[in-house]
Protein backbone atom coordinates (compact mmCIF):
# COMPACT_ATOMS: atom_id res chain seq x y z
CA UNK A 1 0.00 0.00 0.00
CA UNK A 2 1.27 3.43 -1.23
CA UNK A 3 1.42 6.17 1.15
CA UNK A 4 -1.81 7.85 -0.68
CA UNK A 5 -3.42 4.96 -0.38
CA UNK A 6 -2.60 4.55 3.26
CA UNK A 7 -3.86 8.40 4.15
CA UNK A 8 -6.57 7.56 2.03
CA UNK A 9 -7.70 4.49 4.38
CA UNK A 10 -6.46 6.56 7.73
CA UNK A 11 -9.10 9.38 6.31
CA UNK A 12 -11.92 6.64 5.72
CA UNK A 13 -11.91 5.82 8.68
CA UNK A 14 -11.23 8.80 10.75
CA UNK A 15 -14.37 10.78 9.29
CA UNK A 16 -17.05 8.41 10.76
CA UNK A 17 -15.87 9.72 14.21
CA UNK A 18 -15.75 13.89 13.63
CA UNK A 19 -19.17 14.53 14.14
CA UNK A 20 -18.69 12.66 17.44
CA UNK A 21 -15.48 14.86 17.94
CA UNK A 22 -17.57 18.04 17.52
CA UNK A 23 -20.62 16.86 20.14
CA UNK A 24 -17.91 16.19 22.34
CA UNK A 25 -16.19 19.69 21.75
CA UNK A 26 -19.69 21.28 22.14
CA UNK A 27 -20.41 19.05 25.65
CA UNK A 28 -16.66 20.38 26.91
CA UNK A 29 -17.81 24.10 26.16
CA UNK A 30 -21.19 23.81 27.70
CA UNK A 31 -19.85 22.33 30.72
CA UNK A 32 -17.33 25.58 30.32
CA UNK A 33 -20.90 27.87 29.98
CA UNK A 34 -22.24 26.56 33.09
CA UNK A 35 -19.29 27.74 35.44
CA UNK A 36 -19.12 31.54 34.23
CA UNK A 37 -21.09 32.53 36.69
CA UNK A 38 -18.64 31.31 39.03
CA UNK A 39 -15.02 32.40 36.78
CA UNK A 40 -16.13 35.88 36.71
CA UNK A 41 -16.33 36.42 40.64
CA UNK A 42 -18.79 33.85 42.24
CA UNK A 43 -15.99 31.84 43.34
CA UNK A 44 -15.14 34.07 45.96
CA UNK A 45 -18.70 34.15 47.67
CA UNK A 46 -19.70 30.31 48.60
CA UNK A 47 -23.49 31.34 48.64
CA UNK A 48 -23.05 32.56 45.24
CA UNK A 49 -21.06 29.32 44.07
CA UNK A 50 -23.80 26.67 45.96
CA UNK A 51 -26.89 28.60 44.48
CA UNK A 52 -25.22 29.20 40.95
CA UNK A 53 -24.32 25.37 41.06
CA UNK A 54 -20.69 26.46 39.71
CA UNK A 55 -18.55 24.76 42.02
CA UNK A 56 -15.21 23.86 41.25
CA UNK A 57 -12.26 22.13 43.03
CA UNK A 58 -9.55 23.59 40.45
CA UNK A 59 -9.87 27.07 41.60
CA UNK A 60 -9.96 26.93 45.71
CA UNK A 61 -6.90 24.28 45.43
CA UNK A 62 -4.72 26.77 43.26
CA UNK A 63 -4.55 28.72 46.85
CA UNK A 64 -5.23 25.84 49.19
CA UNK A 65 -2.70 23.59 48.00
CA UNK A 66 -0.35 26.63 47.74
CA UNK A 67 0.31 25.61 44.03
CA UNK A 68 0.69 29.38 43.39
CA UNK A 69 4.35 29.13 45.35
CA UNK A 70 5.49 25.76 45.51
CA UNK A 71 5.75 22.63 44.33
CA UNK A 72 3.41 19.98 46.69
CA UNK A 73 4.97 17.18 46.64
CA UNK A 74 8.26 18.09 47.67
CA UNK A 75 8.12 21.50 49.57
CA UNK A 76 8.16 21.18 53.09
CA UNK A 77 4.47 22.31 53.46
CA UNK A 78 2.24 21.49 56.38
CA UNK A 79 0.50 18.18 56.24
CA UNK A 80 -3.11 19.32 55.05
CA UNK A 81 -1.60 21.84 52.08
CA UNK A 82 -0.24 18.55 50.40
CA UNK A 83 -1.98 16.99 47.71
CA UNK A 84 -4.63 14.43 47.78
CA UNK A 85 -3.74 13.13 44.57
CA UNK A 86 -1.69 10.26 42.95
CA UNK A 87 0.81 11.69 41.36
CA UNK A 88 0.54 12.16 37.57
CA UNK A 89 -2.53 14.59 38.68
CA UNK A 90 -0.77 16.47 41.28
CA UNK A 91 2.07 17.17 38.56
CA UNK A 92 -0.22 18.02 35.92
CA UNK A 93 -1.84 20.89 38.61
CA UNK A 94 1.93 21.75 39.06
CA UNK A 95 2.98 22.30 35.42
CA UNK A 96 -0.59 23.81 35.22
CA UNK A 97 0.65 26.12 37.67
CA UNK A 98 3.65 27.26 35.84
CA UNK A 99 2.50 28.31 33.22
CA UNK A 100 -0.58 30.64 35.03
CA UNK A 101 2.41 31.92 37.05
CA UNK A 102 4.28 33.21 34.10
CA UNK A 103 1.54 34.52 32.25
CA UNK A 104 -0.23 36.41 35.52
CA UNK A 105 1.68 38.40 38.07
CA UNK A 106 -1.44 38.55 40.23
CA UNK A 107 -2.30 35.65 42.14
CA UNK A 108 -5.94 35.84 42.09
CA UNK A 109 -5.78 36.27 37.93
CA UNK A 110 -3.12 33.49 38.46
CA UNK A 111 -5.63 31.35 39.50
CA UNK A 112 -8.13 32.12 36.97
CA UNK A 113 -5.76 31.39 34.08
CA UNK A 114 -5.05 27.95 36.35
CA UNK A 115 -8.45 27.47 36.11
CA UNK A 116 -9.24 28.01 32.16
CA UNK A 117 -5.54 26.36 31.42
CA UNK A 118 -7.15 23.12 33.48
CA UNK A 119 -10.45 23.07 31.85
CA UNK A 120 -8.91 23.25 27.98
CA UNK A 121 -7.26 20.20 29.51
CA UNK A 122 -10.33 18.82 30.66
CA UNK A 123 -11.80 19.55 27.62
CA UNK A 124 -9.27 17.65 25.14
CA UNK A 125 -9.39 15.15 27.63
CA UNK A 126 -12.99 14.34 26.97
CA UNK A 127 -12.98 14.67 23.66
CA UNK A 128 -10.06 12.27 23.46
CA UNK A 129 -12.02 9.94 26.08
CA UNK A 130 -15.07 10.24 23.71
CA UNK A 131 -13.35 9.02 20.23
CA UNK A 132 -11.89 6.15 22.38
CA UNK A 133 -15.13 4.72 23.85
CA UNK A 134 -16.52 5.29 20.09
CA UNK A 135 -13.53 3.03 18.99
CA UNK A 136 -13.86 0.50 21.72
CA UNK A 137 -17.56 0.22 21.12
CA UNK A 138 -16.97 -0.71 17.78
CA UNK A 139 -18.57 0.53 13.73
CA UNK A 140 -22.11 -1.11 15.05
CA UNK A 141 -22.40 0.72 18.50
CA UNK A 142 -19.69 3.88 17.76
CA UNK A 143 -22.48 6.69 18.51
CA UNK A 144 -23.11 5.32 22.14
CA UNK A 145 -20.56 7.19 23.28
CA UNK A 146 -23.24 10.48 22.79
CA UNK A 147 -23.42 9.57 26.29
CA UNK A 148 -20.13 10.50 27.28
CA UNK A 149 -19.99 13.05 24.68
CA UNK A 150 -23.16 15.28 25.67
CA UNK A 151 -24.91 13.85 28.51
CA UNK A 152 -26.11 16.20 31.04
CA UNK A 153 -25.16 15.02 34.08
CA UNK A 154 -21.34 14.82 32.39
CA UNK A 155 -21.66 18.26 31.25
CA UNK A 156 -22.70 19.42 34.69
CA UNK A 157 -19.68 17.21 36.69
CA UNK A 158 -16.72 17.64 33.78
CA UNK A 159 -14.87 20.11 35.55
CA UNK A 160 -15.63 19.75 39.71
CA UNK A 161 -12.39 17.71 39.09
CA UNK A 162 -9.60 16.43 36.82
CA UNK A 163 -11.33 13.28 36.16
CA UNK A 164 -11.82 13.31 32.55
CA UNK A 165 -8.19 12.92 32.24
CA UNK A 166 -8.02 9.38 34.20
CA UNK A 167 -11.00 8.64 31.79
CA UNK A 168 -9.63 9.29 28.79
CA UNK A 169 -6.49 6.83 29.93
CA UNK A 170 -9.37 4.60 31.09
CA UNK A 171 -10.61 4.37 27.60
CA UNK A 172 -7.01 4.21 26.07
CA UNK A 173 -5.82 1.23 27.82
CA UNK A 174 -9.88 -0.89 26.52
CA UNK A 175 -9.10 0.05 23.04
CA UNK A 176 -5.21 -0.97 23.46
CA UNK A 177 -6.44 -4.41 24.95
CA UNK A 178 -9.37 -4.77 22.29
CA UNK A 179 -6.79 -4.46 19.61
CA UNK A 180 -4.33 -6.85 21.77
CA UNK A 181 -1.32 -4.38 22.35
CA UNK A 182 -0.80 -5.57 25.83
CA UNK A 183 2.05 -3.72 26.95
CA UNK A 184 0.37 -0.23 25.62
CA UNK A 185 -2.72 -1.24 27.42
CA UNK A 186 -0.70 -2.27 30.19
CA UNK A 187 1.11 1.39 30.32
CA UNK A 188 -2.18 2.97 30.26
CA UNK A 189 -4.00 1.16 32.94
CA UNK A 190 -0.59 1.63 34.87
CA UNK A 191 -0.45 5.42 34.43
CA UNK A 192 -4.61 6.16 35.07
CA UNK A 193 -4.12 4.06 38.39
CA UNK A 194 -1.23 7.03 38.83
CA UNK A 195 -3.93 9.54 38.18
CA UNK A 196 -6.70 8.73 39.76
CA UNK A 197 -7.20 5.36 41.83
CA UNK A 198 -10.59 4.04 40.44
CA UNK A 199 -8.99 2.31 37.44
CA UNK A 200 -7.43 -0.51 39.54
CA UNK A 201 -11.09 -2.17 39.56
CA UNK A 202 -10.64 -3.40 36.19
CA UNK A 203 -7.29 -5.40 36.93
CA UNK A 204 -10.11 -7.28 38.86
CA UNK A 205 -12.26 -7.52 36.16
CA UNK A 206 -9.11 -8.99 33.44
CA UNK A 207 -7.72 -11.31 35.70
CA UNK A 208 -11.39 -12.91 36.57
CA UNK A 209 -11.76 -13.38 32.45
CA UNK A 210 -8.26 -14.80 32.38
CA UNK A 211 -8.99 -17.15 34.70
CA UNK A 212 -12.19 -17.95 33.11
CA UNK A 213 -10.11 -18.64 29.32
CA UNK A 214 -6.98 -19.72 30.48
CA UNK A 215 -5.52 -16.66 28.18
CA UNK A 216 -2.65 -15.82 31.15
CA UNK A 217 -0.02 -14.88 28.81
CA UNK A 218 -1.91 -11.41 28.02
CA UNK A 219 -2.78 -10.65 31.10
CA UNK A 220 0.30 -11.18 32.96
CA UNK A 221 2.30 -9.34 30.56
CA UNK A 222 -0.51 -6.27 30.85
CA UNK A 223 0.09 -6.33 34.54
CA UNK A 224 3.77 -5.92 34.25
CA UNK A 225 3.87 -3.41 31.82
CA UNK A 226 1.14 -1.48 34.53
CA UNK A 227 3.15 -2.03 37.60
CA UNK A 228 5.97 -0.95 35.65
CA UNK A 229 4.67 2.37 34.44
CA UNK A 230 2.63 2.95 37.55
CA UNK A 231 6.31 2.42 39.70
CA UNK A 232 7.94 5.20 36.95
CA UNK A 233 6.00 7.49 37.95
CA UNK A 234 5.77 6.85 41.20
CA UNK A 235 9.43 5.64 42.55
CA UNK A 236 10.68 9.01 42.33
CA UNK A 237 8.15 11.00 44.38
CA UNK A 238 8.34 7.86 46.79
CA UNK A 239 12.63 7.92 47.23
CA UNK A 240 12.51 11.92 47.18
CA UNK A 241 9.03 13.09 48.65
CA UNK A 242 7.53 10.77 50.81
CA UNK A 243 5.64 12.44 52.54
CA UNK A 244 4.21 13.99 49.58
CA UNK A 245 3.78 10.95 48.33
CA UNK A 246 2.12 9.00 50.66
CA UNK A 247 -0.63 11.98 51.57
CA UNK A 248 -3.02 10.23 49.09
CA UNK A 249 -2.83 7.12 50.70
CA UNK A 250 -2.76 8.59 54.23
CA UNK A 251 -5.75 10.86 53.09
CA UNK A 252 -7.66 7.44 51.58
CA UNK A 253 -7.38 5.43 54.86
CA UNK A 254 -8.04 8.49 57.25
CA UNK A 255 -10.65 10.65 55.56
CA UNK A 256 -13.99 10.27 57.20
CA UNK A 257 -17.73 9.61 56.12
CA UNK A 258 -18.11 12.39 53.13
CA UNK A 259 -20.32 13.58 51.21
CA UNK A 260 -22.99 11.15 49.01
CA UNK A 261 -22.26 8.48 50.38
CA UNK A 262 -24.84 5.99 51.79
CA UNK A 263 -22.41 5.76 54.89
CA UNK A 264 -23.38 9.31 56.06
CA UNK A 265 -27.19 8.71 55.32
CA UNK A 266 -26.35 5.39 58.23
CA UNK A 267 -24.20 8.32 60.49
CA UNK A 268 -27.14 10.49 60.10
CA UNK A 269 -29.86 8.48 60.94
CA UNK A 270 -27.64 6.85 64.11
CA UNK A 271 -28.12 3.22 63.07
CA UNK A 272 -26.19 0.68 65.32
CA UNK A 273 -23.17 -0.81 63.15
CA UNK A 274 -23.72 0.61 60.00
CA UNK A 275 -23.69 4.33 61.20
CA UNK A 276 -20.71 3.88 63.92
CA UNK A 277 -17.53 2.20 64.15
CA UNK A 278 -14.82 2.15 61.48
CA UNK A 279 -16.30 2.91 58.29
CA UNK A 280 -13.10 1.98 56.34
CA UNK A 281 -13.69 -1.72 57.64
CA UNK A 282 -17.54 -1.81 56.81
CA UNK A 283 -16.77 -0.20 53.34
CA UNK A 284 -14.09 -2.60 52.47
CA UNK A 285 -15.88 -5.69 53.93
CA UNK A 286 -18.60 -4.33 51.67
CA UNK A 287 -16.95 -4.51 48.76
CA UNK A 288 -15.41 -7.62 49.32
CA UNK A 289 -18.64 -9.69 49.25
CA UNK A 290 -19.74 -7.64 46.65
CA UNK A 291 -16.45 -8.51 44.50
CA UNK A 292 -17.02 -12.05 45.71
CA UNK A 293 -20.02 -12.00 43.77
CA UNK A 294 -18.97 -10.76 41.05
CA UNK A 295 -16.69 -13.32 40.89
CA UNK A 296 -19.07 -16.69 41.25
CA UNK A 297 -20.92 -14.38 38.65
CA UNK A 298 -18.22 -14.56 36.06
CA UNK A 299 -17.54 -18.23 36.63
CA UNK A 300 -20.53 -19.31 36.89
CA UNK A 301 -22.55 -17.79 34.19
CA UNK A 302 -23.67 -19.88 31.03
CA UNK A 303 -21.52 -17.76 28.66
CA UNK A 304 -18.42 -15.79 29.34
CA UNK A 305 -19.16 -12.53 30.58
CA UNK A 306 -18.16 -9.46 28.50
CA UNK A 307 -15.20 -7.19 29.70
CA UNK A 308 -17.13 -4.29 29.78
CA UNK A 309 -19.54 -5.91 31.83
CA UNK A 310 -17.53 -6.82 34.62
CA UNK A 311 -15.70 -3.65 34.54
CA UNK A 312 -18.78 -2.00 34.95
CA UNK A 313 -20.17 -4.22 37.80
CA UNK A 314 -16.59 -4.00 39.62
CA UNK A 315 -16.56 0.09 39.75
CA UNK A 316 -19.90 0.24 40.69
CA UNK A 317 -19.44 -1.79 43.68
CA UNK A 318 -16.65 0.48 44.41
CA UNK A 319 -18.46 3.56 44.36
CA UNK A 320 -21.67 1.85 46.23
CA UNK A 321 -19.38 1.04 49.53
CA UNK A 322 -17.17 3.76 49.24
CA UNK A 323 -16.81 6.34 51.65
CA UNK A 324 -17.54 9.30 49.58
CA UNK A 325 -19.50 9.54 46.42
CA UNK A 326 -18.31 12.48 44.98
CA UNK A 327 -20.54 14.56 41.87
CA UNK A 328 -18.18 13.87 39.44
CA UNK A 329 -17.78 10.35 40.01
CA UNK A 330 -20.46 9.85 37.22
CA UNK A 331 -17.41 10.61 35.03
CA UNK A 332 -15.84 7.21 35.88
CA UNK A 333 -18.74 5.03 35.20
CA UNK A 334 -20.81 6.67 32.32
CA UNK A 335 -18.57 5.04 29.65
CA UNK A 336 -19.11 2.01 30.95
CA UNK A 337 -21.98 1.84 31.90
CA UNK A 338 -23.05 2.23 28.24
CA UNK A 339 -20.34 -0.42 27.17
CA UNK A 340 -21.81 -2.85 29.53
CA UNK A 341 -25.66 -2.26 28.90
CA UNK A 342 -26.54 -0.03 25.75
CA UNK A 343 -30.24 0.53 26.70
CA UNK A 344 -31.91 3.69 27.13
CA UNK A 345 -34.41 3.24 29.27
CA UNK A 346 -32.32 2.53 32.38
CA UNK A 347 -29.68 5.10 31.51
CA UNK A 348 -32.38 7.67 31.62
CA UNK A 349 -33.34 7.40 34.78
CA UNK A 350 -29.91 7.16 36.10
CA UNK A 351 -28.88 10.63 34.71
CA UNK A 352 -32.03 11.98 36.27
CA UNK A 353 -30.78 10.64 39.40
CA UNK A 354 -27.41 11.54 38.74
CA UNK A 355 -29.07 15.62 37.81
CA UNK A 356 -30.98 15.52 40.57
CA UNK A 357 -28.05 14.90 43.47
CA UNK A 358 -26.32 17.51 40.81
CA UNK A 359 -28.41 20.09 42.25
CA UNK A 360 -29.12 18.57 45.65
CA UNK A 361 -25.32 18.45 47.20
CA UNK A 362 -25.14 22.44 46.73
CA UNK A 363 -28.67 23.20 47.99
CA UNK A 364 -27.82 21.36 50.54
CA UNK A 365 -24.13 22.75 51.50
CA UNK A 366 -25.56 26.13 51.23
CA UNK A 367 -28.18 25.15 54.71
CA UNK A 368 -24.89 23.53 56.36
CA UNK A 369 -22.67 25.58 58.69
CA UNK A 370 -21.32 28.00 58.39
CA UNK A 371 -23.41 29.25 56.06
CA UNK A 372 -26.98 28.29 57.35
CA UNK A 373 -28.69 29.62 54.59
CA UNK A 374 -32.04 27.61 55.25
CA UNK A 375 -33.97 29.72 53.36
CA UNK A 376 -32.08 28.95 50.07
CA UNK A 377 -30.78 25.08 50.80
CA UNK A 378 -32.65 21.95 51.47
CA UNK A 379 -32.61 19.56 55.00
CA UNK A 380 -31.40 16.31 55.89
CA UNK A 381 -34.48 14.09 54.20
CA UNK A 382 -34.57 15.85 51.23
CA UNK A 383 -30.66 15.59 50.39
CA UNK A 384 -30.90 11.68 51.02
CA UNK A 385 -33.55 11.19 48.52
CA UNK A 386 -30.66 12.34 46.12
CA UNK A 387 -28.46 9.90 47.76
CA UNK A 388 -30.57 7.01 47.26
CA UNK A 389 -31.39 8.14 44.12
CA UNK A 390 -28.27 7.17 42.50
CA UNK A 391 -28.19 3.83 44.47
CA UNK A 392 -30.84 2.78 43.66
CA UNK A 393 -30.92 3.64 40.07
CA UNK A 394 -27.19 2.11 39.59
CA UNK A 395 -28.13 -0.93 41.55
CA UNK A 396 -31.46 -1.32 39.20
CA UNK A 397 -28.40 -0.79 36.06
CA UNK A 398 -26.28 -3.66 37.87
CA UNK A 399 -29.25 -5.87 38.00
CA UNK A 400 -30.01 -5.69 33.90
CA UNK A 401 -26.33 -6.32 33.87
CA UNK A 402 -26.21 -9.55 35.70
CA UNK A 403 -29.90 -10.57 33.94
CA UNK A 404 -27.43 -10.08 30.40
CA UNK A 405 -25.15 -12.00 32.08
CA UNK A 406 -27.06 -15.11 33.13
CA UNK A 407 -28.90 -14.56 29.68
CA UNK A 408 -26.91 -13.64 27.11
CA UNK A 409 -29.58 -13.74 24.67
CA UNK A 410 -30.85 -10.49 26.38
CA UNK A 411 -27.73 -8.48 25.42
CA UNK A 412 -28.14 -5.86 23.03
CA UNK A 413 -24.41 -6.47 22.02
CA UNK A 414 -24.68 -10.11 21.55
CA UNK A 415 -27.90 -9.85 20.33
CA UNK A 416 -26.18 -7.52 17.46
CA UNK A 417 -24.43 -10.46 16.38
CA UNK A 418 -21.10 -10.00 18.67
CA UNK A 419 -19.40 -11.76 21.12
CA UNK A 420 -17.00 -8.94 23.33
CA UNK A 421 -16.41 -5.74 21.52
CA UNK A 422 -13.95 -4.87 24.07
CA UNK A 423 -12.51 -8.11 25.04
CA UNK A 424 -9.44 -8.91 22.84
CA UNK A 425 -8.44 -12.15 23.51
CA UNK A 426 -11.66 -12.69 24.88
CA UNK A 427 -12.91 -12.40 22.12
CA UNK A 428 -14.38 -16.02 21.06
CA UNK A 429 -12.66 -17.99 23.83
CA UNK A 430 -13.46 -20.92 24.52
CA UNK A 431 -14.00 -21.81 28.66
CA UNK A 432 -10.59 -23.36 30.24
CA UNK A 433 -12.31 -23.27 33.98
CA UNK A 434 -16.38 -22.27 35.37
CA UNK A 435 -17.42 -23.43 38.41
CA UNK A 436 -19.79 -26.01 36.84
CA UNK A 437 -16.65 -27.63 35.80
CA UNK A 438 -15.41 -27.38 38.88
CA UNK A 439 -18.25 -29.07 40.44
CA UNK A 440 -18.74 -31.75 37.72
Amino acid sequence: MTSTEARATWVTRAVPYLPLGLIAALGASLAYVVRLPCRTGGWNDQVTTYTNFCYTDIYPLYFDRELATQNPYFAAVPFDKQVEYPVVLGEVMQVISWISRALEPDRVAQAVRFYDLTVVLLGVSLVIGVLLMAAVAGPTRRWDALWYAISPAVVLAAYINWDLVAGALSMGMLLAWKQQRQVLAGVLLGLAIATKFYPLMFVGALFLLTLRTARWRPFLVTSAAAAGAWLAVNLPFMIFAWDGWRRFYVFSEERGVDWGSAWLFFQNKGWPVLGSGDVSVLGMASLVILCAGIAVLTLAAPRRPRLAQICFLALAAFMMTNKVWSPQFVLWLVPLAVLARPNWKPLVLWQLAEIWYFVAIWLYLVGQSPLDRDDLGIGDDTYFTAVWGRIITIGIMMAFVVRDILRPEKDAVRQAGLDDQTGGVFDGAPDRFTLAALVR
